[in-house]
């Protein structure tokens, strides 16, 4: 194993990541490295760490294996600003070139589009609402739900994107709890393998305001699957139509759905390599 380790610092909206070649070398990070190098005053600092692998499916169709890790060292599912970001790294870095990228993650095979104009749209696959998909501890499937904290009551959305989120719609999102509430659901026992939360607030039927508590990281600047899933969650309530613009901290997004539980969700948005540099392995003592 190489004692130094050679990375890209990539941003989606402010949603910052580590993006790393496991192609070229074969790699096995720790979470203690993970941890260490997330840090944003000893390390590189970051809200997740993605890893570029050779697809592990037997097929011709896949180009590359998409791998996402917290900041805390836990694996998830699926990251929608790092998606972008990936499909930005692999074509800059001479890994393919392709316009049309399909990868495998942990939740499904994703196809990444890079546009005329620099970005990148995501096929993020069909919204699935099924509670055990999250998975969330309730007895049926519906459009909204009652959710003790702390005493209170409060109604949200439930879906996944391939990772789970909760969504509660706010009337004003910039005096909304997302610190102390989002923390409090994130880890709420119904949500055996925690949640991200997402704070929506409506603007019109173009547009939602969004901010994010992401499972294992905190709220970040942007949050791409819950932009899907704010979006899909108001859609089905017939709040919003088939594309609206999520306004995150960080910027916009664009989503597209039309609906139909079957038809996937699309995003579109920026991705932005920051810099290379080269760090060493391992953590000090």
């Amino acid at each position: 194993m190489t004692n130094v380790l050679k990375f890209s610092k990539m941003q989606g909206l402010g949603n910052d990541f580590m993006v790393v070649d496991g192609i070229s070398a074969n790699l096995s990070l720790t979470a203690d490295e993970i941890r260490f190098w997330a840090d944003r005053h000893f390390g590189i600092g970051f809200d997740q760490l993605l890893l570029v692998e050779k697809p592990q499916a037997d097929s011709v169709d896949i180009d590359f294996r998409y791998r996402i890790f917290n900041a805390d060292g836990s694996e998830v599912q699926q990251c929608g600003n790092g998606a972008r970001c990936f499909a930005r790294f692999v074509v800059d870095k001479g890994l393919t070139t392709k316009r049309d990228i399909r990868v495998e993650t942990a939740s499904g095979v994703i196809v990444l589009t890079l546009t005329d104009q620099g970005w990148v749209k995501v096929n993020m696959g069909a919204p699935n609402f099924l509670p055990q998909a999250l998975p969330f501890d309730v007895p049926v499937e519906s459009d909204q739900y009652e959710l003790e904290v702390a005493g209170e009551h409060y109604q949200i959305g439930a879906v996944s994107m391939g990772n789970p989120h909760a969504v509660m719609r706010v009337t004003d999102l910039s005096t909304a709890p997302v610190a102390q509430l989002g923390e409090q659901i994130e880890s709420h026992s119904l949500f055996p393998e925690r949640v991200n939360v997402g704070f929506a607030e409506p603007v019109n039927r173009h547009q939602i305001k969004l901010r994010v508590y992401e499972r294992g990281v905190a709220e970040t600047l942007a949050c791409g699957t819950g932009a899907c899933a704010a979006m899909v969650v108001l859609r089905r309530l017939g709040e919003v139509d088939d594309a609206v613009t999520v306004s995150l901290p960080g910027g916009d997004l664009l989503i597209e759905w039309d609906g139909n539980p079957s038809h996937p969700v699309w995003m579109t948005g920026p991705a932005v390599q920051v810099f290379d540099g080269e760090i060493m392995r391992g953590v000090p003592n």
